[in-house]
């Protein structure tokens, strides 16, 4: 940070002096004070404090994970953090705490943010949609980027037991309708409200999921509830240890309800003015870069099954990969 800002100012020096050699006449006293004037104001924007970081997540563990990982990732670099807006809910809750300045910055899955906006523009394309959901930011909450998306991705997946997946030959999502009132569905809890769950379910593939019963899609009680047989379909995270530990189906999407789910750093611009952009925004888009779908399996096991808390996972993931 020291040297870029360093070089910045050598660059202005030399700007300054080219233009006042221009013609071979010596700076006027004006520009002399305007030089200096700019100078000192220059040198006032570089050594301001850093914001504090409101951070938050939704409120399964791989977002508190995700957003954990990007907070000690800006403590390195020298910024604060207020975690108290971590696990804060559904997408409702989370999208309203950002638009209002309550937080601001939240990782985000930005095929299923774009749906909770407008469900008719979200597509397979990680790409598309991050370019539409940016559309959409540009006029909430005073204006919200969008950083780079990590090649991990994290889709909502509907998931059974090999054993009922034999019994009933369900290979894909539109094996279900034919057999969907001899199941028990287990959804997330935002199900009923979520364009990309039971809408988008009940239109592909004509199951009705408003008797199913809601839990967090994404942690431990729907995997409870799995296990135990009180559902016998359970909305997963593609990306939870718990379906390759237990040997569990992943239903194929054939119709591609689904959009493509990579995670994102979302920022309020209002923050984004009050640092140096180019450093900060470089310092999450690095750590996305580095985060895979493998990798944060991985991490979500040693949460699940080593029992490690999202703050010590992510400081060793940060280590491991030199951002700390």
């Amino acid at each position: 940070m020291r040297q870029l800002r360093m070089l910045a100012l050598g660059a202005s020096v030399l700007v300054l002096l080219s233009a006042c050699s221009t013609g071979g006449g010596s700076p006027s006293p004006s520009a002399v004070v305007s030089s200096g004037a700019s100078a000192a104001a220059s040198s006032a924007a570089t050594t301001a404090p850093k914001p504090t970081i409101k951070l938050g997540s939704d409120g399964f563990y791989e977002s508190k994970l995700m957003a954990e990982i990007y907070g000690q990732a800006l403590e390195a670099k020298g910024y604060t953090v207020d975690r108290t807006g971590l696990g804060l809910g559904t997408r409702k809750v989370t999208a309203a705490a950002l638009e209002s300045g309550q937080i601001d910055l939240k990782p985000e899955y930005i095929g299923s943010g774009l749906a909770f906006y407008d469900p008719t523009k979200t597509t397979g394309d990680p790409a598309a949609n991050q370019t539409a959901l940016q559309a959409i930011l540009n006029g909430k909450g005073g204006g919200i980027t969008v950083l780079n998306y990590s090649p991990a991705a994290d889709q909502n997946a509907f998931v059974v037991t090999k054993a009922t997946a034999d019994a009933k030959h369900l290979v894909k999502m539109s094996d279900l309708t034919a057999v969907a009132s001899q199941l028990k569905f287990g959804v997330a809890t935002d199900c009923a409200t979520n364009h990309v769950c039971a809408a988008a379910i009940k239109t592909a593939y004509g199951v009705d999921l408003s008797s199913a019963l809601p839990l967090s899609a994404c942690d431990q009680p729907m995997v409870d509830a799995l296990t135990a047989g009180t559902i016998t379909v359970g909305e997963l995270c593609s990306t939870q240890p718990d379906i390759a530990q237990n040997g569990w189906v992943v239903l194929t999407d054939d119709k591609q309800t689904q959009p493509a789910d990579n995670i994102a750093p979302l920022v309020r611009n209002d923050l984004l003015a009050k640092v140096d952009k180019t450093s900060f925004e470089a310092i999450l888009n690095n750590v996305s870069a580095k985060m895979t779908t493998t990798e944060l399996t991985k991490l979500n096991a040693e949460f699940v099954f080593d029992k490690k808390d999202v703050s010590v996972i992510a400081k060793e993931w940060l280590t491991a990969n030199g951002f700390v």
